[in-house]
């Protein structure tokens, strides 16, 4: 079973559906409804950190799963969850210069 835990973003089902293409047993929990206990009583085989709106230290529980599950769980973080993956780790995340959906830009 897939954890797909939700920031409350729109993306999120569309990732629901696509995993459930694949024919993938998929649970979704929203950020600030499931624990780390309730987490380890699912025993995922892996963990998928939606999109969504803010910064990750607002961002529910996602942090906090990164570093319970790290080295035990896969974890995917896509946009906001993959901020919340570096700032689980002492990434600095910073806001970009120009926000842009779809467009390559030079990261420094």
């Amino acid at each position: 079973m897939i954890l797909l835990i939700d920031n409350y973003d729109s993306f999120t089902y569309n990732i629901y559906q696509y995993l459930r293409e694949m024919n993938a047993e998929v649970v979704v929990k929203r950020n600030n409804a499931v624990t780390i206990d309730e987490i380890k009583e699912m025993k995922p085989s892996h963990i998928i950190i939606s999109p969504g709106p803010g910064r990750p230290e607002n961002a529910g529980i996602t942090v906090e799963v990164v570093r319970a599950f790290t080295g035990l769980i896969p974890i995917f973080g896509i946009c906001l969850g993959h901020q919340a993956i570096g700032a689980a780790f002492g990434a600095k995340i910073l806001p970009a210069a120009e926000l842009c959906h779809g467009k390559a830009s030079t990261i420094t």
